[in-house]
């Protein structure tokens, strides 16, 4: 088994950023370019068809991003 270092530990932590930070990112413009407000509709008008949809995007993009990590 290898040793837990210091780089090993910084550079989870850098990759970890930056997947957070480009599903932020794609979470925004995932927002922005639907012609309705994805809170108004999953909230408000408990619509479930487009929870489950986004919540498909979610996973497929932390599948893409993890594998782009890797």
């Amino acid at each position: 088994m290898t040793e837990l270092t210091l780089e090993h530990i910084v550079s989870s932590l850098v990759y970890g950023l930056i997947g957070m930070g480009l599903f932020v990112f794609t979470l925004f413009v995932l927002e922005w370019i639907r012609p309705f407000p994805l809170e108004k509709k999953i909230v408000e008008e408990n619509n479930t068809a487009v929870a489950i949809v986004v919540a498909a995007v979610i996973i497929a993009l932390g599948m893409i991003y993890s594998a782009a990590i890797n």
